[in-house]
């Protein structure tokens, strides 16, 4: 299994980092490949609406998104991690959802479906600040169409409310275990 980790937080080590190294760490002892992608470190412009997509699936914006999309499109699990920041997802996650303008163009324009025989799943890993009952809706759906855009089956989140500090989620070593089991689901395709 090659699996990528898209690591949304502008945070090193913060708590969605820390989960998701959690949820990787079953991944990792199996002998699956894991490649860690910090968007924050990379140069990435947001999607310009140009329509330059449309014509072959290729985004024509020259950054750091082009090796992205080389990386994701061999993967066959992908973690999008993010913290919540105003309901949402971070401005990094976003950024890299809507550049997957380009593989909806390929997949909803040009039929392309890209690996349609293999089975490709994408999660998510949120952690939050606040525990409102709505905290993770607009992550989830957000995600859930980045995913569809990338042609990809959407395998489910492992969310956690109540941590803000840095951290933070090691206070809480019943989470850290249940971020395993998802790794483990993950692993034996249970998600």
């Amino acid at each position: 299994m090659k699996l990528v980790v898209l690591l949304g937080s502008p945070r090193k080590n913060g708590n969605s980092e820390t989960v998701a190294k959690s949820v990787v760490a079953p991944i990792e002892r199996s002998g699956g490949t894991v490649e860690y992608i910090r968007l924050n470190d990379l140069s990435l412009r947001p999607c310009q609406g140009c329509g330059g997509c449309d014509k072959n699936g290729d985004c024509i914006i020259d950054d750091d998104m082009k090796d992205i999309y080389t990386t994701v499109d061999a993967a066959d699990r992908l973690l999008l991690v993010s913290p919540v920041y105003f309901y949402g997802l971070s401005a990094q996650c976003k950024i890299f959802g809507d550049r997957m303008q380009a593989r909806w163009a390929r997949r909803y324009l040009l039929k392309d479906r890209y690996r349609q025989e293999e089975e490709r799943k994408g999660y998510l890993i949120s952690s939050a600040a606040t525990k409102g009952p709505k905290i993770f809706d607009c992550s989830i759906l957000t995600t859930r169409y980045i995913y569809d855009a990338m042609d990809v089956e959407y395998g489910g989140e492992f969310l956690i409310k109540g941590v803000d500090k840095r951290k933070a989620v090691l206070e809480h070593p019943e989470e850290m275990q249940r971020a395993e089991a998802f790794g483990k689901d993950i692993l034996a395709g249970r998600i």
